[in-house]
């Protein structure tokens, strides 16, 4: 298969194209040009903000599906629908548990809980400003998917991908604001009420994603591993790495820590099994994926 990613430079993004790149297809990325493509793999060089430069370095060209790694804003999915309506078949967003962000439900949420057509898909707010962007991430990934949503003349499907943890690369910084806290005994901020979240290892949503884009089914698929995890689970693998003892301060009001969560809004997977796809369990991997993130944080700053 012909394939591009748009993005794809860190993290899983890398995984999926070494993935991709293994099975035999053929791999373009695009991007700015921050950083250069693994060997042997094509690169294009465009902001994907400018349509005038996705037309120009894409012109002659098309390719089986698409993965767009970095679509945030409903701009770049209209872009992305204009400028891909005669160059793809299949497209896949890499959207986000964020989307059900007004969700609280104690049962997992389906795919079906979000209604696209119902969202309010607004340009005109500020989303070239990082901040505004940044505090609206959920918010800009709903109102994408909404775009595809509306009518694109190519198949779509959009990728909900859990809370990702493991690998040695993970640039979020969250599992060190854990460690550092265990290691010192300091108090972890968590809501009065912390729910479970889900969750999944960084190398298996490299493999969905390339499962996804090789499938034919359309719609929001959610992406994440069996079985919920605590901000306690987290941390007690945490301690068995670096020592320390966990310490959790209940707050009612004001930031708490990453991956403690005031409301429930943990994802269905049946969608995704029942397109043939089976999830690990997060207990297999959790022990490996924090060993990997955390004894790449300068000894977690002994």
């Amino acid at each position: 298969m012909d394939i591009l990613v748009i993005g794809g430079n860190r993290y899983f993004g890398k995984r999926l194209i070494a993935l991709l790149r293994e099975s035999g297809d053929r791999v373009t990325v695009l991007n700015r040009g921050s950083s250069p493509p693994p060997e042997g793999i094509e690169q294009l060089v465009a902001d994907r903000d400018d349509e005038n430069a996705l037309e120009t370095v894409l012109a002659g060209r098309s390719f089986d599906v698409v993965v767009d790694q970095v679509c945030y804003t409903p701009r770049q999915a209209e872009i992305a629908r204009r400028v891909f309506a005669t160059r793809t078949r299949r497209y896949v967003m890499t959207s986000t548990v964020e989307v059900y962000e007004y969700e609280d439900s104690a049962s997992p949420v389906a795919e079906s809980a979000l209604d696209l057509a119902a969202v309010t898909v607004d340009t005109g707010l500020p989303w070239e400003d990082p901040e505004f962007l940044d505090a609206h991430y959920g918010e800009g990934k709903r109102q994408a998917e909404a775009v595809f949503a509306a009518g694109a003349a190519f198949a779509w499907t959009s990728v909900r991908v859990a809370h990702v943890l493991g690998g040695a690369d993970d640039f979020t910084g969250r599992l060190d604001h854990y460690a550092r806290r265990v290691r010192a005994g300091e108090p972890i901020a968590v809501p009065v009420v912390n729910h479970p979240a889900t969750y999944v290892y960084v190398e298996e949503i490299a493999e969905f994603l390339a499962w996804a884009a090789r499938a034919d089914f359309t719609g929001p698929v959610n992406a994440h591993s069996r079985s919920p995890l605590t901000t306690a689970d987290i941390c007690a693998e945490i301690e068995k790495l670096v020592g320390g003892r966990t310490v959790f301060q209940e707050v009612e009001v004001g930031e708490v820590s990453p991956f403690s969560f005031a409301r429930s809004y943990g994802m269905d997977d049946s969608r995704a099994v029942s397109l043939g796809y089976s999830f690990s369990d997060s207990g297999e991997w959790l022990a490996k994926a924090v060993s990997e993130t955390i004894g790449t944080i300068g000894a977690v700053r002994r």
